[in-house]
């Protein structure tokens, strides 16, 4: 049985350590507030309807069946009207029009090549409710360079971003996400995933002429999303904290 309590409660534990982590930052972060992401998959609707009575409007989907069954929810539809939200996994090529076509729809973190981009802005003008509303879309960097992990290479995302900046008229560039290494114990020091990434933007604005304050970073999960935000995160992608761990795969 799915306790529905529970949620409630673990989110206002999480804004309250999103709160507190955010004032241990530079003083340079502290002229945005971090987003959370409640990462609801292999949860069920109604884990989504009470994180959104208790106020929670960004969730975070990993598979296109799952995000696609869940925006579709009659519930949902019903109850859940200013929902936002965000695939955060693999997407395919032969996915993206499911995905366009999701009812609320606010970010695509996951675009790692030019090819998917490009899909997915000539797609865009099928879906968009206006002729000047443009798709919000990150790309995805691999800064932990493992094989099983998405993301373009760190040293791609300056092509990349210029790419979309340029060839995707129907793409807004909101920033960079990475998923990084599982598990970084960080007493041992910042998560050299997280360092990447912000020495990626750093790169990626100094090549392209961009503001770094324009420049989103989608970094940090459950295991370690106060670390994140103290070293700049703009958006964390929170799971399980909120909703309860998952089952393992067998």
């Amino acid at each position: 049985m799915f306790k529905m309590v529970e949620v409630a409660a673990n989110l206002k534990v999480i804004r309250e350590k999103i709160i507190q982590a955010s004032a241990k930052r530079l003083p340079e972060f502290s002229s945005f507030e971090p987003a959370l992401v409640a990462v609801s998959k292999i949860k069920p609707a109604e884990a989504v309807l009470e994180a959104y009575a208790a106020g929670q409007r960004h969730f975070g989907e990993n598979y296109v069946n799952e995000l696609v069954e869940k925006s579709s929810n009659p519930k949902i539809l019903e109850q859940c009207k200013d929902i936002r939200w965000h695939f955060i996994g693999h997407l395919q090529r032969n996915k993206v029009n499911k995905v366009l076509g999701v009812t609320n729809l606010y970010l695509v973190e996951t675009v790692d090549s030019e090819k998917l981009a490009s899909a997915l802005d000539n797609a865009w003008p099928k879906f968009r409710n206006s002729s000047d509303s443009k798709l919000k879309i990150m790309v995805q960097v691999n800064t932990s360079k493992e094989n099983e992990k998405n993301g373009c290479e760190v040293e791609e995302a300056p092509s990349l971003v210029k790419h979309v900046l340029e060839n995707c008229k129907n793409l807004e560039f909101m920033g960079l996400m990475t998923i990084g290494q599982y598990g970084y114990d960080v007493l041992k020091g910042p998560n050299p995933d997280f360092l990447s990434l912000i020495e990626c933007r750093k790169n990626v604005c100094h090549e392209l002429g961009l503001d770094m304050k324009n420049v989103e970073l989608s970094m940090g999960m459950s295991s370690d999303f106060e670390h994140a935000i103290e070293l700049g995160s703009s958006s964390v992608r929170v799971g399980s904290s909120i909703f309860g761990e998952r089952p393992t795969k067998t």
